[in-house]
Order: structure tokens, then C-alpha cells, then sequence
């Protein structure tokens, strides 16, 4: 399909900059509950009244680092300024990373980050991406970023204020406990613990998967065919009890309610040709969009995408290119707030798109 195809003019008004306060008081636009392509405005603390005993929620469990980094090349006497956001970890100490500043930078080369004894070597080069070898390993390199990184907020925040003590905790979901994602998973960012006993009231269930979001996920597409676009990989686990667990569920005729794009990639990797789920761990870039089968994911809570982006192919796929066209429009002139601070919406998939 043309990226044109996915398209839209949204009012910098309908950016959220800071998340809903409290988090669970974010809406909930609900698509397609009735098959019908029929749109519902509610709110995330009504979640529960959409689903039924039996079901589960799948979260990604992620935990976002400080990976955005502030270093110098030193060349001689002279520095240059660069701006550094890893996006995926290639050993215990290199990482990938998005460079602001990547024509600066020579292969072989070292750049500081904020000390003399934090610094990483250029081992390879792609354009804007860069790989680093630094020098420090493991739990040291961790600690290290601590230390001198900061929250990566997405561009669209980014560039409107800088990140403060407040994103500490916004840009965190409250489970989040395997350390390695750049980015996210923001679907889950609504949920608390009311939420969560309103879901256990109701007989719904959770389980757990880690996907290592990468700022990849904030790249524009820039080809003209869907077709043509590479993304770029993500490294994800789903273990063996999850998926006995998952199997089990829809077995007995639950369904599977991913929370997150990060989520559903993640099962959609992982899930057998026959619908089965099975233990998974490695790098994904599969890319989703309009005529994909789906067959791990009955039901798919997410945010408002960007225009032209990979994810809002993912939701068009899922519950209809048109039907997503009239929601989006509905949610813009209904004021609901867009991107990773924003609302929510409660997607029940197209007939096309089952599994």
C-alpha cells in the first residue's frame, strides 16, 4: 500500500505533553465492539465492562532506561558535540544507537559521556546509527547510564520540553521490571492498581512478556510503498510457562487482549501457523500491516498513532483501514490526546482480520 494511504492532519493541539493525572483517568475510545465498526467514547477505569470472565490481558513487562546520552568526540585539541539514544543492546558493553551528529564520528574513534571514565569506541557506522563498544560491562555499563543518561522521551515531547523528574515515573508502567527498553510500551502506562483489582473482580487475567522497545519505533517511514520499509529489530522473550498459560486461555475460550503494539508483535512472532502459543526469545521486525492474518491477538488495547507511522499500519491492519480512518477523525474532534502521553483506545478486530 502507498504511506500516503496512512496519512492525517492532526492539530499540534491533540499532542499530549504530560500524561492524564491520575494515570487510569485517561479515555478509552472502544472500535468495533459490536462488529459493526461502531465507535464507544469511556475510559480506561471502565476497561473491565468490555471484556469478559475468562479473558487475559498480555502486558510487556519492559523497563525503560536512561538511554539517551549527551557525549563529545575529542580529536586532538578540538570536541565535537553529539547526541546519543541506544536502541538496542549487542553485548554486555555495546549497544546500537541513533546519533545526532553520526557524520562527526569516525570509526575508531572514542566519545566521552560526561567524564573522562565513561566513554565508548565506534565500532561500526550506518548512517545515523552507530555501534559502540564502551568502557565499562554488564551491571557497571548499567549503573553508568544511570548515572549520566536521561529518560528518552519520544521526539514529539522531546522537542516541545525537556525531560524532568515528573518522567521518571510518567514514562514507567507500574510493572515494569526487565530493564532494556529506549521507549515505553505506553498502552500499559494507564493502568493502577485499581484498575487491575476492577480486572481480577471481573475474572480477567494478566500475564507478563518483555519487548525491548527501541526508538526505531519513532522512525519516519520514508519510502513510498509499504512494501519497501524495513524495521528494525527488537529483542523479546515469551517463556514457556506464558505460552502454555495463553493456550490454556484460549482453550477454554478466553481471549487474548494484547495491551500494546509491543505486545502483539511479540505474541504474532511467537505464535505457531495453527494458533499455538510457544516459548520465544530473540529479535523481531515483523512489520504489520493491511492483510496480515492475525493469530495470537483477539483484542488490542493501544494509543493514538502518528500519521504514516508503522503502528498506525498495525491498528488499520487489526481493526480496518476504514473503520481506524473514522476513529481517528472521531478522536480528534473529540479532543482526545494523541502519542505516548495520550488517551487510549479499545480496538475489536475487523471480520477480514481474524485469525
Amino acid at each position: 500500500m502507498r504511506v500516503d494511504d496512512f496519512d492525517f492532519q492532526l492539530p499540534e493541539s491533540n499532542i499530549a505533553l504530560r500524561p492524564a493525572d491520575p494515570r487510569d483517568t485517561a479515555k478509552l475510545l472502544v472500535v468495533n465492539h459490536q462488529d459493526d465498526g461502531s465507535l464507544q467514547d469511556s475510559g480506561v477505569r471502565s476497561l473491565a465492562e468490555f471484556l469478559k470472565e475468562g479473558d487475559t490481558l498480555v502486558f510487556n513487562d519492559t523497563k525503560v532506561i536512561p538511554a539517551q546520552l549527551d557525549g563529545v568526540r575529542r580529536r586532538g585539541e578540538t570536541g565535537a558535540k553529539v547526541g546519543v539514544t541506544l536502541h538496542m543492546r549487542t553485548s554486555q558493553n555495546s549497544w546500537k544507537a541513533f546519533v545526532r551528529g553520526a557524520k562527526k564520528l569516525a570509526v575508531g574513534e572514542s566519545v566521552e559521556f560526561g567524564s573522562q571514565d565513561f566513554s565508548a569506541e565506534v565500532l561500526s557506522k550506518n548512517g545515523s546509527e552507530v555501534e559502540f563498544k564502551f568502557n565499562r560491562s554488564g551491571a557497571n555499563l548499567d549503573l553508568a547510564l544511570v548515572e549520566y543518561g536521561h529518560i528518552p522521551l519520544p521526539p514529539y515531547i522531546a522537542s516541545k520540553r525537556a525531560d524532568d523528574i515528573h518522567d521518571e515515573k510518567d514514562y514507567q508502567t507500574i510493572y515494569a521490571r526487565e530493564a532494556g527498553a529506549v521507549a515505553a510500551p505506553t498502552a500499559g502506562l494507564h493502568f493502577t492498581d485499581k484498575i487491575f483489582q476492577s480486572l481480577d473482580d471481573a475474572g480477567i487475567s494478566r500475564h507478563f512478556v518483555t519487548l525491548h522497545v527501541g526508538a526505531g519505533t519513532f522512525l519516519p517511514v520514508k519510502v513510498d510503498d509499504t512494501e519497501d520499509h524495513v524495521m528494525h529489530a527488537e529483542i523479546g522473550t515469551v517463556t514457556q510457562q506464558v505460552a502454555n498459560e495463553l493456550n490454556a486461555v484460549r482453550k477454554n475460550g478466553g481471549r487474548i487482549v494484547c495491551v500494546g503494539t509491543t505486545s502483539l508483535r511479540l505474541l504474532e512472532s511467537s505464535v505457531s501457523k495453527d494458533g499455538v502459543f510457544e516459548p520465544w526469545s530473540g529479535a523481531t521486525d515483523i512489520f504489520i500491516t493491511p492483510g496480515y492474518k492475525f493469530k495470537a491477538t483477539d483484542v488490542l488495547m493501544t494509543n493514538f498513532h502518528l500519521p504514516r507511522s508503522t503502528l498506525f499500519m498495525l491498528v488499520s491492519a487489526f481493526a480496518g483501514f476504514e473503520t481506524m480512518k473514522s476513529a481517528y477523525q472521531h478522536a480528534i474532534q473529540s479532543d482526545y490526546r494523541f502519542y505516548s502521553y495520550g488517551d487510549s483506545s479499545l480496538l475489536f478486530p475487523a471480520r477480514h482480520s481474524a485469525g
